[in-house]
C-alpha cells in the first residue's frame, strides 16, 4: 500500500495526513482519530487498506497534539480549530471529500462538515455520551450534521450501544459484540477479521450508495 506523509500547519502547530491514494480515485475520505490514540486503531486501519480498491483515496489525519507527543487531547474547541486549518490541504481538485473520525474524530467531524463543504459525514465509533452517564447526551452534535451520514457502532460500546441512538436522519450499522475499540471478546465466536470486514464492507456499500 502506497503512502505519503504530509506536514501541515495549523495554529495548534503542525497537524500529519498520511494518504493512501486510490488508482482511480472517486471521492477523498478524511479520518480524524480519537482522544485516546492516534490513526493506528483497527478500524481507522482497515479503511486505509481496503477502501482505495473501491475509488476512495484515505487521508489520515493525526492531530497537532499528537504529533507534539502529548498524552492529553485539548477541548473539542481546539480540535475543531485545527481540523479546520487543515482541512484545505484534503482538497483534491474534482473530488469531494468526506469528513470522518472515530470517537473524539466523529464529533470534530459532525460539528465542522457542513460548514468545510464535506460532502458526507463518517462517524465511527461515535461517543453518544461518557459511560454510565446517559444523561450528558451528544446526540445533538450528531443530528445536527445537516449532510448524509453514517454511524458505525459497536454492539457493546460503552459509550453508547446502537439502541440507545435516537432516530434522526442519518444511517447505523452495528458491529456485533464491538466495544468502543472494535474489539471482541473471544466468547462471542465473531473473530477480528469479521469484524473489520463488517466496518470496510459498510463503508464501501455507503459510499457506493451514489449520495455524493
Amino acid at each position: 500500500m502506497t503512502t505519503r506523509t504530509e506536514t501541515v500547519e495549523t495554529d495548534a502547530g503542525p497537524a500529519r495526513i498520511s494518504w493512501r491514494p486510490a488508482p482511480a480515485p472517486r471521492l477523498v475520505l478524511a479520518l480524524g482519530h480519537g482522544a485516546g490514540g492516534g490513526s493506528d486503531t483497527r478500524d481507522l486501519r482497515a479503511l486505509a487498506a481496503e477502501l482505495p480498491a473501491h475509488g476512495i483515496t484515505v487521508a489520515l489525519v493525526e492531530q497537532p497534539w499528537r504529533v507534539a507527543g502529548k498524552k492529553i487531547a485539548p477541548a473539542p474547541k481546539a480540535l475543531d480549530t485545527a481540523w479546520r486549518a487543515l482541512w484545505p490541504a484534503l482538497r483534491r481538485p474534482g473530488l469531494p471529500v468526506v469528513a470522518g473520525g472515530r470517537s473524539a474524530g466523529a464529533r470534530v467531524a459532525c460539528r465542522t462538515g457542513q460548514e468545510l463543504g464535506a460532502a458526507a459525514v463518517l462517524a465511527l465509533s461515535f461517543p453518544l455520551h461518557p459511560p454510565g452517564r446517559p444523561e450528558r447526551s451528544r446526540a445533538d452534535e450528531l443530528l445536527g450534521t445537516g449532510l448524509p451520514t453514517l454511524v458505525v457502532q459497536g454492539g457493546a460500546d460503552p459509550f453508547g450501544r446502537p439502541a440507545e441512538f435516537p432516530e434522526g436522519p442519518y444511517a447505523l450499522v452495528e458491529v456485533p459484540f464491538a466495544d468502543h475499540g472494535f474489539a471482541v471478546p473471544k466468547r462471542s465466536g465473531v473473530t477480528e477479521a469479521e469484524t473489520v470486514t463488517t466496518i470496510t464492507d459498510a463503508v464501501a456499500e455507503w459510499v457506493g450508495a451514489g449520495w455524493e
